[in-house]
């Protein structure tokens, strides 16, 4: 995850990128003021080649892992500390391999083993399509996707199951908290309460922010209180951590289906297609057998 000697992105401010002068994995030691400047006003212009449609200097602030947003960044500083001027290091981005990706990514990847046994869900378990999604509640990302993932449910009420996994990102510092929010609703039987609310209120996931909010939903605050200092409850996030690092998350929201991480669109236009595909794919559960007819005695 991310840098932890990076500046972060303050909470509730999406635009701290523009003005931040430390970006994670972007070393600009050795580089006169002068430089340094001409490096941030190139990386605050340039657009990152991954797809995700911001600026390098965005992309490294918001998705820390992004492999092209960090090759770029290294190009344009190498070249502005050999005293090459902003155009030049411009170019040499431009013509650098990680401006040109060397693939677009699949649809849906190879599946992959996941633990979803004690992890909060909704839709039936029996669904043929289960939605595995890792999740962090101060991501704007999340925050869009998550209704949009409501809408998948109501659209197919029972033929999908989805099941939330906690990844909070380093560049969140509320994050962490708010995950362990979520886990200490979720052993109230109110995590899907919670998670809308914290989505709802994503500015507000301080201590006290969390506290009124499960106030609000109607939790036992005692005990909520104290699980948010529970180790038993951040254990619970620390294993989806670990999960979501084993199969190569690399920002949120990170969603599988069957097992299959899925590269497109995150709502209900773009999902409806994939899943009505994996529908027509997923044998019917078989009807139960019918009960022995037992002859009578003659």
């Amino acid at each position: 995850r991310a840098n932890p000697q990076a500046t972060q992105q303050p909470a509730g401010d999406p635009d701290a990128w523009r003005t931040a002068i430390d970006l994670p994995s972007v070393d600009l030691s050795g580089l006169t003021e002068a430089q340094k400047a001409t490096a941030l006003k190139v990386l605050r212009d340039y657009d990152c080649s991954c797809g995700c449609g911001m600026k390098v200097a965005e992309c490294r602030m918001k998705d820390p892992k992004c492999y092209y947003s960090r090759g770029l960044s290294q190009i344009v500083v190498d070249a502005v500390k050999a005293g090459q001027s902003e155009s030049v290091a411009r170019h040499a981005a431009q013509e650098s391999e990680y401006a040109h990706p060397q693939q677009e990514l699949p649809l849906l990847e190879p599946a992959v083993k996941l633990s979803i046994a004690g992890a909060p869900s909704i839709g039936p378990a029996t669904a043929p399509i289960t939605l595995v999604e890792f999740s962090d509640f101060q991501c704007p990302y999340c925050a869009v996707a998550a209704p949009e993932l409501h809408r998948v449910m109501r659209a197919f009420p029972s033929q999908i199951r989805l099941v939330f996994k906690e990844y909070p990102l380093d560049i969140h510092p509320l994050a962490p908290l708010a995950a362990v929010a979520a886990v200490a609703a979720d052993r109230q039987g109110k995590f899907w309460d919670m998670h809308d609310a914290m989505f709802a209120r994503r500015h507000s996931l301080d201590r006290d922010g969390l506290i009124a909010t499960a106030k609000d939903i109607g939790l036992d605050v005692g005990q909520f209180s104290a699980d948010l200092d529970s180790e038993k409850v951040k254990a619970t996030v620390d294993r989806d951590l670990l999960e979501g690092d084993h199969v190569g998350i690399q920002g949120t929201p990170t969603l599988f289906i069957n097992g299959q991480r899925y590269n497109g669109p995150l709502n209900l236009l773009a999902l409806r297609t994939v899943l009505e595909e994996k529908f027509k794919a997923t044998p019917a559960p078989a009807p139960p057998a019918a009960p022995a007819t037992v002859p009578k005695a003659e």
